[in-house]
């Protein structure tokens, strides 16, 4: 849901501004532009929408979008010194402290029931529209029920002849019916012209040439198509009264283009007839929700005198004019490519990792979640093989929370700020939630209590952007660290999947990044839980407490059995406030005993 609202609000207000700089463009340049050109130039305003809602992660753009975001996001902070003393290596000892629940709440402003009454309005909406599309579909299809082909020879050869004309080349039937009162063209795969009753025997030839072009023109530049994605912006942006005068912009412009195509296939003393024929069914009902899908010569008495006034003033297109039109769309589209990026990089965040699972042993292990929603993970490097319960969950990327702190350690040890021998730093005297963190600490003490500002002293100390370059080396999840400094790990914008995690591990253990030995290893010691006869086992919990709800729970690690090593990670999740990491921890160790793994 939230996601959805994301993109919603960031493509409206891209589009907003894509729509004020069309209106600007259109203002400032109005003598520079064809009549075709100030219609032409509202189809960019699909590229923002595509940008936003489309996959893009499918199409394997992950690169690119992470490159617009580090253009947006990225700015250096001032590393700010912390006092440390100097201290041993970490201990080898086994550390239970690490099954242990150390969070702090994040509190989010704004209440998740705002949110679902913002979605339920804006789903109420989008509801009521699609109604409104099918009941005007529905008249349509009344339309062709009840119309009659027309069998009059001269008319149908006129047909014909103005399909030549206008370079038509489809079937186009053309009926009759009682059901509307101005002519109108519908069908993008079966295209049809609907006459008014005894529109053949009231019309003379001439008036039914200049009616026929003007519907042909409209299946010719595939206005029945434009229509299509005009209503679907109108379902999406409903609210959005900028949208509305936009489209109904672009109905008056398409009407005028199509106008102008059709004059210039007529010689000057045609523009009068033209014109006439048009004023004919200015006291017409006109029929406004139907409009939207099948457009016509006819529309409303303030639309017709602007077509007749345009008639009046015509002039053919110059080739100048027409180059000067090709210039304008192509710088607008310059800055429509410059935005489009912006709303994918906002508005598409990368959640989900794309797993092929080729050697993956799915299972169930719901029995041991007891009601709660959650994933494992377990990879056996010996046999290549990923053993998933859960895969959808395990490839949904979500905060890491306080396991990140494996890598926040392995990054300032890289950075040498702090050393395996030398990792202690000063508590400032400000006083935390719990004790244990109300100390000094060291390299292993930190990571056992997960003592935020331990962590968030060494993220300041290494810098923004090289531990944005280390996030990228290792390809830790989503790689975003957008968020504050001091939080960006904690139900914030950095997030990885379960599967994720163990491929880290795996390559932690293995060293695949070419890091130093000794930081690995000290690394490791300070993630040492507990040290048995068939195995040693490490690990990381992590608790995301939201607005003091524990609404999810990590633990992470592996099994070293001699020369046999298991990676693991799971998670659980509940709005409750039961998703803690110490007890994703014990359902860990059941599963893991279960598989006689440890």
């Amino acid at each position: 849901m939230d996601t959805i609202l994301l993109r919603i609000l960031v493509s409206t207000i891209v589009v907003s501004l894509l729509i004020f700089i069309i209106l600007l463009i259109k203002k400032l340049l109005n003598n520079h532009m064809t009549v075709k050109a100030h219609y032409h130039i509202w189809y960019f305003l699909c590229i923002p929408i595509l940008a936003a809602f489309l996959p893009w992660n499918y199409f394997r753009l992950k690169e690119g979008t992470d490159y617009f975001k580090s253009l947006l996001f990225f700015h250096r902070e001032a590393p700010l010194k912390s006092e440390r003393i100097n201290g041993v290596a970490a201990s080898q000892a086994p550390n239970s402290d690490l099954l242990h629940d150390f969070t702090i709440s994040v509190n989010k402003s704004t209440p998740d029931f705002v949110y679902h009454t913002f979605f339920t309005v804006w789903v109420i909406g989008v509801v009521l529209f699609v109604g409104a599309a099918v009941y005007s579909n529905y008249q349509i299809y009344q339309i062709k029920k009840s119309a009659v082909a027309v069998h009059n020879q001269k008319v149908n050869k006129l047909l014909e002849m103005c399909k030549e004309m206008v370079g038509v080349k489809r079937n186009i039937k053309l009926r009759e019916t009682s059901l509307i009162s101005s002519p109108i063209t519908f069908g993008i795969f079966q295209p049809f012209i609907f006459l008014p009753s005894k529109t053949t025997e009231t019309f003379s030839l001439n008036e039914l040439k200049y009616v026929l072009l003007h519907e042909l023109h409209h299946h010719k530049s595939k206005d029945l198509f434009v229509n299509y994605v005009m209503w679907l912006f109108q379902i999406i942006y409903w609210f959005n009264p900028v949208v509305w005068y936009a489209l109904k912009r672009i109905r008056m412009d398409r009407e005028l283009a199509c106008d102008a195509s059709v004059l210039n296939l007529l010689d000057e003393s045609g523009y009068i007839e033209y014109g006439y024929t048009i004023i004919r069914f200015a006291d017409k009902k006109y029929n406004r929700p139907l409009e939207q899908f099948a457009p016509g010569i006819g529309g409303t008495k303030k639309q017709i005198k602007q077509r007749i006034q345009c008639i009046a003033s015509y002039s053919r297109d110059s080739l100048f004019l027409k180059w000067k039109s090709k210039v304008i769309c192509a710088v607008l589209g310059i800055v429509v490519l410059f935005l489009a990026p912006i709303t994918t990089v906002i508005a598409t965040p990368n959640d989900v990792y794309q797993f092929s699972g080729k050697n993956a042993v799915y299972e169930d292990l719901s029995s041991y979640f007891k009601g709660s929603k959650g994933s494992f993970v377990l990879y056996d490097p010996s046999k290549n093989q990923y053993q998933i319960y859960n895969r959808e969950m395990s490839e949904q990327r979500i905060s890491p929370d306080s396991t990140y702190k494996i890598y926040s350690a392995l990054f300032a040890l890289e950075s040498k700020v702090i050393s395996p021998n030398s990792n202690k730093q000063v508590w400032d005297g400000k006083i935390y939630p719990f004790p244990e963190w109300n100390q000094n600490q060291n390299l292993t003490t930190a990571l056992s209590r997960s003592v935020n500002w331990y962590f968030q002293n060494t993220d300041r100390e290494v810098g923004r952007k090289p531990l944005q370059d280390y996030f990228h080396k290792i390809k830790y999840g989503n790689e975003d660290l957008s968020g504050n400094l001091d939080s960006y790990w904690m139900e914030s914008s950095l997030k990885i999947s379960p599967i994720e995690q163990v491929q880290l591990l795996y390559q932690l253990e293995e060293n695949k990044w070419g890091f130093k030995a000794d930081n690995i290893k000290a690394v490791k010691k300070a993630i040492l839980i507990d040290v048995q006869k068939n195995g040693r086992l490490y690990g990381k919990t992590g608790t995301g407490m939201v607005n003091g709800k524990n609404v999810n729970g990590w633990f992470i690690g592996f099994v070293d059995k001699g020369d046999d090593r298991f990676y693991f990670a799971i998670n659980i999740q509940n709005k409750d406030g039961q998703a803690q990491g110490s007890k994703a921890a014990e359902i860990a160790k059941q599963i893991l005993h279960y598989k006689k793994i440890y």
